[in-house]
């Protein structure tokens, strides 16, 4: 399977969601669904369907983050350097707006948007792979198209 790039810092966020799972939710539910069974009869027990249901968003999200992890190529952006690639900082600034931004180029897993996190799927991540300091951007976004200046390029 095609390995899935990733930053040391989002490695090591789906690392510890994934142990906190196994560690605390996992029996956590484990004894709600024991304790929902005890009250009786589980066809109209509402604390156990709704144990049940959490215990299976827990499973399924335990697997998710176990292949996730298994595929996970992490990679260290503070060895990298040149034109914009996974891992950059980039700081842009939006040439109609005047408004400065900074996003740090990262797998899909660990992207959030709200934190400066961008996906390196994003239309504005794969306009900006290859540019250097200085270079103009064109992004065609669901809103219309954007223009943006990349201001600097950091791998930190």
């Amino acid at each position: 399977m095609e390995k899935i790039p990733m930053t040391r810092a989002g490695h090591a966020a789906l690392d510890a969601e994934l142990k906190q799972l196994k560690s605390v939710e996992r029996p956590a539910v484990i004894r709600a669904i024991a304790e929902a069974r005890e009250h009786g009869d589980l066809s109209e027990n509402a604390e156990y369907h709704a144990a049940r249901e959490k215990q299976s968003f827990i499973e399924g999200r335990i697997k998710e983050l176990e292949s996730l992890l298994s595929l996970a190529e992490v990679i260290d952006p503070t060895k990298l350097s040149g034109s914009i690639k996974f891992g950059a900082t980039v700081e842009l600034v939006d040439e109609d707006t005047d408004e400065e931004k900074t996003y740090q180029i990262v797998g899909e897993a660990e992207a959030d948007i709200e934190k400066g996190l961008l996906n390196i799927k994003s239309p504005l991540a794969r306009a900006l792979i290859g540019k250097e300091e200085g270079d103009s951007v064109e992004v065609a976004t669901p809103g219309g198209g954007k223009s943006y200046e990349v201001l600097s390029v950091k791998y930190v």
